[in-house]
């Protein structure tokens, strides 16, 4: 095993939007793949066509286009071991449920769903195994001739996977150690269904692991019920020499109460649960990280640590120190609580450290819904003098920062900063320090403050609350020095005499 290339696969069905916890196994393959100078295969599993959604391939390729997610092949990248979608692999498949027929590893059931209900309502608990098998209507039961002859007849059937009891099946897992499972718990597998020539999961993906070199299977938990069956599954081709090495992740769980994840917890407590946002055929729109503001390297940076840490206390790590330090053995065992006010934590981190002429496009956007025109450059400035406020998105800006393109009109007495700061006195201090400014060269924040802090602390005034007054009309806002040399002197002083005015003495 050690001397084979690593090869891993995310092998989504296009069944709708992909889920969070989705996104989050393919980053675990990608990681491992990267680190060990290993390729990442992207395949689709499209067996089960009654649930096949237009569009949800697309939006699966688009998301992880987002992400900085990378495939090396597979559908719509390419490669020597296609076709990577299973709709295109019948006759792969049909190859090999033939030999496991021909090998008596597997046999024909022509049980139809009446037959199996009828059985489930005799038998409590029934299971299609080593001891009801011979109960039921398949080729064991009927012989090689009358199984031919509905065959030929056109009768739908089923292939399972024969199963002998008594055996102890041993499932190396990467994270959770030798697992040990006893045959006799396990049903025999449906592996093919002749009514749309496919074969289920279990059997697709098995051939397809093999065929395409996978080294290692990291998948979610709610597999490993089922790796008892691929390891017989591998047997059985006599593959057991190439059979991957698995690894079954944790769930991703409720951020309140117990249970996985789901789009109903995202509705509820206002997070999304999907990378994009998704349009569904009845109408209804789910959001998405993408489309809620969330920059893509805080969303990988999140997912990489549920479930996982790299033994330290560090939580921002970049794609890159991601790649060196992801280390599958010392992910959890037990599910990891979606802590999306966490996720928001990273978010607003990473807005912070990311470069203003990289958020201004998005907020430009932002002030023309509200009928804002500005030159790029002037958007950018105030994003830089706004964005390390605590502020989770982009979004959030706007009514935080109204004031730098809309002046205040109204100075609301009500308003405990503007009545706590327009005392008696204060209209003068404020002609005095707009004479001051208007007779400043140069109206730049360091001659500003010069200028201003030499004459505050020649009369003992304190005048910058009352500014913040004239300027912004409340408490809030950057360091007026700022706010004054992005207004301008004529801006700066239009707002002081209009503030004076309406606020007298």
């Amino acid at each position: 095993m050690s001397e084979r290339k690593v090869r891993v696969r995310f092998a989504p069905s296009p069944t709708g939007p992909l889920h969070i916890g989705g996104v989050r196994t393919a980053l675990y393959n990608y990681l491992f793949a990267r680190q060990n100078g290993g390729e990442l295969v992207f395949r689709i599993e499209d067996t089960d066509s009654t649930r096949f959604v237009p569009g949800a391939e697309e939006y699966i390729i688009e998301a992880f286009r987002w992400l900085g997610i990378g495939f090396d092949e597979g559908v719509s990248f390419g490669g020597n071991h296609g076709p990577y979608r299973q709709s295109e692999r019948r006759d792969i498949y049909k190859k090999y449920v033939g030999l496991l027929l021909e090998e008596g590893k597997a046999y024909v059931a022509f049980d139809t769903p009446e037959e199996l209900n009828c059985k489930r309502e005799q038998v409590q608990n029934f299971q299609y195994d080593a001891r009801t098998r011979g109960e039921m209507r398949n080729s064991l039961t009927l012989g090689e001739e009358e199984t031919r002859r509905l065959i030929e007849a056109g009768e739908q059937y089923v292939v399972r996977f024969k199963i002998n009891p008594g055996e102890e099946i041993h499932v190396d897992d990467i994270i959770r150690g030798d697992v040990k499972v006893m045959s006799d718990i396990l049903d025999d597998k449906v592996l093919y269904k002749s009514a749309d020539e496919l074969p289920t999961y279990h059997l697709a993906n098995i051939v397809d692991d093999h065929l395409m070199e996978i080294t290692h299977v990291i998948r979610g938990e709610e597999w490993l019920p089922s790796a008892p069956l691929h390891v017989l599954l591998y047997r059985a081709f006599g593959w057991e020499d190439t059979m991957p090495r698995f690894a079954h992740l944790p769930l991703l769980l409720k951020p309140d109460g117990k249970g996985k994840l789901s789009k109903r917890d995202g509705d509820r407590l206002g997070f999304p649960v999907f990378p994009l946002e998704w349009h569904a055929e009845d109408g209804t729109v789910s959001s998405g990280y993408r489309e809620s503001g969330y920059l893509p390297a805080a969303v990988v940076n999140f997912l990489a640590l549920l479930g996982w840490n790299p033994g330290t206390d560090q939580e921002i790590l970049s794609m890159e120190e991601l790649i060196a330090q992801f280390d599958l053995t010392k992910c959890s065992k037990s599910g990891a609580k979606f802590d999306y006010v966490k996720g928001q934590w990273f978010n607003r981190e990473y807005l912070q450290a990311t470069p203003d002429a990289e958020l201004a496009p998005e907020f430009d956007a932002i002030l023309r819904q509200n009928g804002i025109q500005a030159p790029i450059e002037r958007v950018e400035a105030v994003v830089g003098m706004m964005k390390m406020k605590k502020i989770n998105f982009v979004k959030e800006l706007w009514p935080l920062c109204d004031f730098f393109f809309i002046a205040p009109t109204e100075y609301s007495s009500d308003d405990k900063f503007v009545r706590k700061n327009w005392k008696e006195g204060a209209a003068d201090d404020m002609r005095q320090l707009a004479g001051l400014l208007e007779n400043l060269a140069d109206f730049s924040v360091e001659s500003q403050r010069e200028a201003v802090d030499a004459w505050a602390e020649q009369t003992g005034k304190k005048p910058w609350n009352a500014w913040r007054v004239c300027l912004i009309g409340a408490g809030k806002g950057p360091d007026m020095y700022e706010l004054a040399a992005f207004l301008g002197k004529d801006e700066t002083l239009r707002r002081m005499h209009a503030a004076i005015a309406a606020l007298g003495e």
